[in-house]
C-alpha cells in the first residue's frame, strides 16, 4: 500500500494551445497538512481539479485514494471532502436544510461536529443561502465538506473570503482535525501566513511545475538572506549561481539566495573583505524571491 493519498505523475494540462501545467509531478504523504502555494493564476485550481476528476490531464496520471479519479468508485467518493473557491449551494435553501440535503449523500454524518460548527461560526439555521455573505457561504461549504468524515480533505484557497477571526477558527479547526485521528488535509492558497501556520509540508508551483516539495525547514533553510558588510564601496553587482537578488548601497549589499551553504558566506568575506550576517526569512520573503 502506498504512503501517499495523492500520486500526480508528469501531468500536463493546456487550455487552447497555453501550457498550464507542464510535466508535473506530486505526492502528498498520508497525514499530512499540505500547503500549493502559488500565485493567482498559476495553475493551482487546475491542479486540484485533476486531482479530483473534474478535468482530464492532456497526459500523466494522477491516483487518488488508490483509485483513479476520472473513474472514481462511490466508496471513495465518501472519503473525500472538496471546497471549492465559489461553492453553487443552491440558494433557495435554508442553512439547515443544505446541512439535511447534503447529509442524504453519505452513509455516515457526524452531526456534532457539524452543529459545533454550526454554531461557533454563528450561522442561522433558518437564513437562506441565498441571503448569506460571501464569508458565511465559503464557512457553510467548509462545514458541509466535513460533515462525512473524510480521509483527505481538499480546500481550494479555503480562507479568502474569512475574516480574521474564521480564519483563525479555521487554522485551529484544521490542527485539531489532524491530531484527532488520520486525516489529510490538501489546500492552495496565496496567503502565505495562514500556510506558515499548518502546513508541514509545502509545494511551491512556478510556471506550471512544482518548483519545490518539501517540509517548511527544509525551505526555510534552502532561501536565505546574507548581509554583506565591506570595508569599501561595494562596486560591482553580486552574481552567482543560486543568487536570486542584491541590492547594493555603498559598502553593504543585501543578497537573497537559493542552495544555501557555508561556502557561500566564507567566499563573499574572502572576495569582499567583509562581514557576512545570514538571515532567515518567512515564508512570504521566500515566495516573493522565488517569483520575482
Amino acid at each position: 500500500m502506498s504512503d501517499f493519498i495523492v500520486e500526480v505523475k508528469s501531468v500536463s494540462k493546456n487550455f487552447n494551445g497555453k501550457s498550464v501545467l507542464n510535466d508535473l509531478s506530486l505526492n502528498v504523504p498520508k497525514g499530512s497538512v499540505f500547503g500549493l502555494l502559488g500565485k493567482n493564476g498559476s495553475g493551482k485550481t487546475t491542479l486540484i481539479k485533476c486531482l479530483l476528476g473534474l478535468l482530464k490531464p492532456q497526459k500523466g496520471e494522477v491516483v487518488t485514494i488508490g483509485d483513479n479519479p476520472l473513474k472514481f468508485k462511490n466508496g471513495t467518493k465518501e472519503k473525500l471532502g472538496y471546497v471549492p473557491q465559489a461553492d453553487r449551494i443552491y440558494p433557495w435553501l435554508t442553512v439547515r436544510q443544505a446541512i439535511d440535503y447534503t447529509e442524504t449523500f453519505y452513509t455516515v454524518w457526524d452531526a456534532e461536529l457539524v452543529n459545533k460548527l454550526v454554531s461557533i461560526w454563528e450561522l442561522k439555521e433558518t437564513d437562506k443561502v441565498g441571503m448569506l455573505s460571501e464569508g458565511q457561504v465559503q464557512k457553510l461549504s467548509i462545514i458541509l465538506s466535513l460533515g462525512h468524515r473524510p480521509e483527505l480533505l481538499v480546500f481550494d484557497e479555503p480562507v479568502a473570503s474569512l475574516d480574521p477571526a474564521a480564519r483563525r477558527q479555521f487554522i485551529k479547526m484544521i490542527l485539531d482535525l489532524v491530531a484527532d485521528r488520520e486525516c489529510t488535509i490538501f489546500f492552495s492558497t496565496h496567503i502565505t501566513t495562514d500556510l506558515e501556520r499548518v502546513a508541514d509540508r509545502v509545494a511551491l508551483l512556478k510556471d506550471g511545475k512544482i518548483d519545490f516539495c518539501g517540509g517548511l525547514d527544509e525551505l526555510k533553510d534552502e532561501v536565505k538572506r546574507l548581509r554583506v558588510t565591506s570595508k569599501d564601496p561595494i562596486k560591482e553587482s553580486i552574481e552567482a549561481e543560486g543568487v536570486l537578488s542584491c541590492e547594493i548601497l555603498n559598502n553593504e549589499a543585501v543578497i537573497s539566495v537559493r542552495g544555501f551553504n557555508e561556502g557561500m558566506k566564507k567566499q563573499l568575506e574572502s572576495k569582499f573583505n567583509a562581514e557576512v550576517q545570514v538571515e532567515n526569512l518567512n515564508l512570504e520573503e521566500i515566495f516573493l524571491e522565488l517569483n520575482r
